[in-house]
């Protein structure tokens, strides 16, 4: 096939690195992936901001090329030379809804393409966030999580509302629906009436792999950094309530209390507006100098806190997919992590699940773990052999037969094989 017949696909990697947490880490992944495959005649394209792609640009190469641009506008092209005021935009959706298709009542309110990618040559849009614009382009969309309508206490009504109106929108509008789990698939085709086959599980897998393993020497700067205790649990998350900081807080006291256990803390991730109460909770319990909270880190001292910690805990309300599960598998550190949504298909036998919802559970999957040194390397050589099964190179492969298959482009054997394999179990 030559060059005018090389399929295009436009991936939105819009992101302000820090911000999304494992979404970042996907699209790192994705990039990567997909710079690695070199028996294709596909191109790729990473949308990025202009001035804020220094996170992606060391994992783009190969087929892959960044493309600068905002992508996307607030009004759609036939509106954006009308002067339509707020309210009558208001009254338009209130009086077009029960009359016409619901998406044409929110065109106004959801972003539309700027024509940056159709202008590129792109066939194909992929948003990998949960983010996204409207576009004429068959598009694969991502909608990481429906955590606003489990743990509706989470958000204020607006968040909601604007969630559920971009979601739908976009999950009706997608060509294809990508979610990791087979547990996210059944949720997002059963609250959004997808019809059968839209949804399709493509399993992520750890980013670590793309990065260069921790040296000696980045072991010793992490520890003399944080200044990191000489055993520890290690908690990758942003400070977001459904996190569940407070309750892992509280497993401590419980540890420290009735069992006479003292187990430091050591947690990554960004610290947002829900810190404070974490804080609050810390010094409340008499916690203060036996937590850690680190912020965000490099993907070098990532690595070596995973190496370093004595076991991994994961004690999240709800997880469309788990990343930091398939980053502690790759490190080889054990895991005890949380019973719901996704979690118990992804940890299979590799690691100890309890009850999120019951500090005393997690107390006792933590003291477990911590004192049993036969069971932490069992763990961890189960988690070995299950996160062999999710690598980016399959997640790429995949992702690329669907693009193809999408396209309407000539499937290969191996791309036929792969859309018809079961996800990893």
């Amino acid at each position: 096939m030559g060059e005018a017949g090389k399929l295009r696909v436009c991936i939105d990697a819009r992101i302000l690195s820090g911000t999304l947490g494992g979404v970042e880490q996907f699209v790192i992944g994705l990039a990567h992936g997909l710079s690695q495959l070199r028996d294709g005649d596909e191109e790729y394209l990473l949308l990025a901001l202009p001035g804020e792609d220094d996170w992606l640009k060391p994992y783009v190469g190969g087929a892959c090329r960044l493309l600068h641009g905002t992508g996307a506008t607030r009004r759609p092209a036939w509106a954006r030379g009308l002067n339509v005021p707020p309210l009558a935009r208001a009254v338009a959706r209130r009086i077009l809804s029960p009359v016409v298709d619901r998406r044409a009542a929110d065109e106004l309110s959801l972003p539309h393409s700027d024509g940056t990618a159709e202008r590129a040559g792109a066939r194909l849009m992929h948003f990998p966030t949960q983010g996204a614009f409207l576009t004429e382009l068959p598009s694969i969309y991502h909608p990481w999580d429906l955590q606003h309508l489990h743990l509706p206490q989470f958000f204020t009504p607006e968040a909601i509302r604007a969630r559920e109106r971009s979601y739908r929108a976009y999950c009706e509008r997608a060509s294809m629906v990508a979610v990791a789990s087979a547990w996210h698939a059944r949720d997002v085709a059963r609250h959004y009436g997808l019809p059968e086959g839209k949804v399709r599980v493509v399993p992520a897998a750890p980013v670590l792999s793309a990065y260069a393993p921790p040296t000696e020497g980045d072991l010793r700067a992490a520890r003399e950094k944080f200044l990191l205790p000489e055993n520890f649990i290690f908690y990758p998350a942003q400070t977001w309530a459904h996190k569940n900081h407070l309750a892992l807080l509280d497993a401590l006291a419980h540890l420290r209390d009735r069992e006479g256990l003292r187990v430091p803390l050591v947690s990554s991730g960004k610290l947002n507006d829900f810190y404070p109460r974490i804080e609050g909770r810390a010094r409340e319990l008499g916690l203060a100098d036996q937590v850690r909270f680190l912020g965000f880190v490099s993907t070098a001292e990532l690595q070596s806190l995973y190496r370093l910690c004595r076991l991994v805990v994961f004690p999240t309300k709800f997880e469309g997919f788990g990343m930091p599960l398939m980053e502690a598998f790759l490190a080889g550190a054990p895991v005890a992590s949380s019973n719901v949504t996704s979690l118990p298909e992804q940890a299979g036998d590799a690691a100890l699940l309890f009850d999120p919802d019951d500090a005393g559970e997690i107390a006792s999957a933590v003291s477990r773990l911590w004192t049993d040194d036969a069971l932490r390397g069992a763990l961890a050589r189960r988690g070995r052999a299950r996160v062999s099964l999710f690598t980016y190179e399959r997640t790429a492969r995949l992702f690329r037969a669907h693009y193809r298959r999408l396209a309407a482009r000539e499937l290969s054997e191996e791309d036929r094989a792969l859309l018809a394999a079961p996800p990893p179990a």
